[in-house]
């Protein structure tokens, strides 16, 4: 044996765990946050409803998730569930990737309509789901929110919609732009006879849908760092040949410039709804300075 063998420190090495050693996480247990990239318990991200307690980046949430927040505890009625997309173009896979959509998402369509009572405060509504075909706006789509307007019209109360789409839907060609018309029309007779309409812009609100329906509510709201705009942001910077500021086509621009009238983080939007509404109900209501919008 060699000196240097019996008198020289010996190496340690960490032992690699074989593939049975590993300890395996639950799928869906933990939750990264896409902005700070900090993890949470996924119990503690739906408990702080899809925003990030580090950052208060708004991540999406499911529409009835959302439902589920604003709405009182077994008042929501929902309508229409039934109306399901054709393929009117007969555009190539259109249909199986509609079915594809249907079992990942659990939804007919990219959107949800119905009523119900916010603090006691009745109210329909319409929440698009950007996880069914990115919440594009096809003839269905555009079908339940214009029956949602009508009804609410009919029944006097509030229309309320939440948008998050990626704009019309391409496989539906003109169909799907003509529903930019229907809607924006529904809401005029909504006007006409005082009724109520609110929009909420969450991520993301783009094309047809922003340039319709979603910009033209009495009250024009957003979630924070909400992208809103028409054309994507190459897009225009390639045809007006300059570079846009880096806020460019957020909430936080559209408040600035004054196409938006609040940015309201998501915590906060169920007291702020029931306030507007409590406002417009038949004789007002008393409002506290600190709740005022």
């Amino acid at each position: 044996m060699q000196l240097k063998e019996l008198f020289g420190k010996k190496k340690k090495y960490a032992p690699i765990p074989n593939e049975g050693a590993k300890i395996d996480v639950p799928e869906g247990l933990m939750q990264k946050c896409s902005q700070c990239q900090k993890i949470y318990y996924q119990k503690e991200w739906k408990k702080n409803l899809n925003v990030c307690p580090n950052c208060g980046h708004h991540h999406q949430i499911t529409s009835y998730e959302r439902i589920l927040h604003l709405f009182d505890e077994d008042t929501f009625n929902e309508w229409d569930k039934e109306l399901i997309s054709g393929n009117p173009l007969d555009f190539p896979q259109y249909e199986e990737k509609l079915d594809k959509d249907r079992v990942k998402t659990g939804l007919n369509e990219a959107v949800v309509t119905g009523e119900g009572k916010i603090k006691g405060n009745r109210a329909a509504v319409a929440v698009m789901d950007a996880r069914f075909r990115m919440g594009s706006m096809g003839s269905v789509v555009g079908e339940k929110i214009t029956r949602a307007i009508e009804k609410a019209r009919e029944q006097g109360i509030p229309m309320i919609v939440f948008t998050a789409s990626g704009g019309a839907r391409m496989q539906e060609g003109m169909l799907s732009l003509m529903q930019m018309a229907k809607t924006s029309i529904a809401i005029e007779r909504l006007h006409r006879e005082k009724g109520l309409f609110i929009s909420v812009m969450t991520n993301p609100t783009t094309g047809g849908v922003s340039a319709s329906f979603a910009s033209i509510g009495d009250y024009n709201f957003a979630e924070p760092g909400a992208l809103i705009g028409f054309a994507g942001r190459r897009i225009i910077e390639q045809t007006i040949r300059e570079k846009l500021p880096e806020d460019f086509q957020t909430a936080e621009f559209q408040l600035k410039h004054g196409q938006l009238d609040k940015v309201i983080p998501r915590d906060e939007m169920r007291d702020t709804l029931a306030t507007i509404l409590e406002i417009h109900q038949v004789g007002g209501a008393t409002i506290e300075t600190s709740t005022r919008v």
